[in-house]
Order: structure tokens, then C-alpha cells, then sequence
């Protein structure tokens, strides 16, 4: 029976909500006034993640699911729905992966990362379709990276599953389009970010993984997740300048970039310390007896809090105008600079 709620806010399903970059958009989401679902594995980080939400104001519904489970997610976007109401808005975040030469990586780790990170979005894409296509209204948004057009060394398995997110998302707006549906798809693609995933991935690196500077701290993610879920209607956004560099860079001269990533790639994703954390390919790392790992990692010194970029991908049709009339201002200036020298 559908729980009584005195929120305005909207229904908010956040997959991989209890760490890292799922943690700290269930806390935006909540600072709004919505009401959030938590879905994710573990018990210690889904705790938190509630806790958080809480105090940000808004209501929190914690569900333990693993979203390569596909039936679980159904159930679960049904118990959102039993407890919340109609979904308004499901973000897709959860995954997993390996840092390891592609030799290294067995077929069932290369399996499971493309389930969870792959499959995870797919399953979960299904299950808020099946709950948004009836009313003719809601929000999904694809948490992408700048890997889902950019394959770089160590993370095959990641990068392959963030190329097919990619497809299948292109796949699905074209045909939401054309049945006019009033459902909208779009994308985040994320730069680096400061999240506890580099001490609880499968690492078979010399060193202890890190993230390719700049890296950013995971709320930059977040404003711009609740943003593109409040303005569905571009296809996606880049969050960070290393971001729209990569991506551009690999549309111009993507020859030059393997060369570049080949030289760069190894040593600019790990440090000379061991890892010595848990892995979390086939068991959470906040379980019983894990911890709340939070939604930062161990980048704060280095991270950044703001990104220029992000307003600029916010407002390009403003920036494109403002560039227009600028052009025309100078190509004014220099007729009437003409005109006077003659």
C-alpha cells in the first residue's frame, strides 16, 4: 500500500546511490525537497546515504539491489513506486570495473563489469520505462564518462561498457522521439572524480589506482545530474574542461590521442602505493562487515569544487548568441573603420 508523504518534491530513484558520485546526487536530490530511493548493494553505505538525504530534507527509501539482477530492479522500481508514487526522475549510476591490462582480466571479471555497468543501466532503463511510458512522463539520465567515447589503457572492461551505454542511450532517445513520447532520456559524462571507487576496485596494477587529473570533486558531478534531470531535453552534457578536451581531441586527430594515452595512460592512473583495499566485483565493500565509505575519496586536496565548463554547457545557445553578436559588433567596428580611413 502507497506510503501517505507530505513532500512536494519529486520520486528520485539514484542507482549506486551509497558512495562516490550516487552518494552525493541522492544528497542534491534531497536538498530540493525530493524524495529518494537509494538503490544499491552493502548495508554500511545505503545506512549513510539515507542519514544524508535526511538531514539534506528530503525522504529517503534505502533498497539493497544488485542491478545486473534484472528482476531485482523491477522489484525494486515497484516498491518506489508502492512506497513513493509515480517515478519522476531515475538516474543510472551504479558500476563496477577492474584496473588491469586487458590479458589480466578473465572472461568472468570482464563478464561481471559489463553486467553491472553495462546491463546495471539497460535493466534499470526497463524497469523505469516500464513505470513512465503508461503516465507519458519522466526523466531517465545516463551517467556517462568521458570513456564512453574514449577508450583509455587499464580500464577495457569499464571503457567497453561505457561505449555501449553510449549506443544504447542514442538508440532509445531516437526512438522516444519518434513515437513523441514525453519521456526524455539524456546523458552526464563525467571527467575524474574524487570517489572511494579507486580503494575498492579490482586492482592488479604495480600501484594504487587514482583517477587522470583534474580531478573534481564528486558534488560538481551532482549539480550537473540534477540539472540535466531538470533539462532532459539536450542529449547530453560534459561536466569538466579535461572532459570536453578528451572529446574533442578524439573527434580531431583520435590517431594522436592513442599515441598520447599509450605514453600517459599507465602512470597517470595509479601512485607508487600499494592497494590494499577490499575489491568490490563480487561482494560490496560496505557490507557487515565493511564501512560507509562516503562520497569522497582520498583526492580532497587536489580536487577541484567548481567547473567554468559546466555553465558554459549549461548556456551554450546564450553563448552562442552572445558569440554572434559579438561578431557582428566587430565585423560593424571594422566597416565603419573602413568607411572612416577613406
Amino acid at each position: 500500500m502507497r506510503t501517505t508523504q507530505t513532500s512536494n518534491g519529486r520520486v528520485v530513484v539514484v542507482t549506486g546511490a551509497s558512495g562516490g558520485v550516487g552518494r552525493a546526487t541522492a544528497r542534491a536530490f534531497a536538498a530540493g525537497g525530493d524524495r529518494v530511493a537509494l538503490l544499491a548493494r552493502g548495508t554500511e553505505g545505503l545506512a549513510g546515504a539515507a542519514d544524508d538525504v535526511r538531514r539534506a530534507g528530503g525522504e529517503a527509501l534505502v533498497i539493497s539491489v544488485d542491478v545486473s539482477d534484472a528482476k531485482a530492479v523491477d522489484d525494486a522500481a515497484q516498491q518506489v513506486v508502492d512506497t513513493f508514487g509515480p517515478i519522476d526522475v531515475w538516474v543510472n549510476n551504479a558500476f563496477t570495473g577492474v584496473f588491469a591490462p586487458f590479458t589480466e582480466i578473465s572472461p568472468d571479471e570482464f563478464r561481471r563489469v559489463t553486467e553491472v555497468t553495462y546491463l546495471g543501466y539497460v535493466f534499470g532503463t526497463r524497469a523505469a520505462l516500464r513505470h513512465m511510458l503508461p503516465r507519458d512522463r519522466g526523466t531517465i539520465v545516463q551517467v556517462g564518462s568521458a570513456l564512453a567515447y574514449r577508450g583509455i589503457p587499464l580500464q577495457s572492461a569499464y571503457c567497453g561498457a561505457k561505449h555501449a551505454i553510449q549506443g544504447f542511450n542514442e538508440s532509445l532517445r531516437c526512438e522516444l522521439l519518434h513515437e513523441r513520447s514525453g519521456v526524455r532520456t539524456t546523458m552526464v559524462q563525467l571527467p575524474g572524480v574524487n570517489t572511494p571507487q579507486f580503494d575498492w576496485v579490482l586492482n592488479r596494477m604495480r600501484g594504487r589506482a587514482r583517477p587522470v587529473a583534474p580531478v573534481y570533486q564528486p558534488e560538481v558531478a551532482a549539480r550537473a545530474i540534477v540539472y540535466a534531470a531538470s533539462h532532459a531535453g539536450r542529449r547530453e552534457y560534459w561536466v569538466g574542461a579535461s572532459t570536453a578536451a578528451t572529446l574533442l581531441a578524439n573527434a580531431v586527430v583520435p590517431g594522436l590521442l592513442d599515441r598520447y594515452l599509450a605514453r600517459t595512460g599507465f602512470a597517470s592512473q595509479q601512485e607508487e602505493d600499494r592497494h590494499d583495499g577490499p575489491a568490490n566485483l563480487w561482494a560490496p565493500a560496505d557490507g557487515r562487515q565493511g564501512h560507509d565509505f562516503g562520497a569522497h575519496g582520498r583526492f580532497d586536496d587536489e580536487a577541484v569544487h567548481d567547473s567554468p565548463q559546466q555553465w558554459v554547457s549549461r548556456n551554450r545557445r546564450r553563448m552562442g548568441a552572445a558569440l554572434t553578436v559579438g561578431a557582428a559588433g566587430v565585423l560593424a567596428a571594422r566597416k565603419l573603420t573602413g568607411h572612416a580611413g577613406r
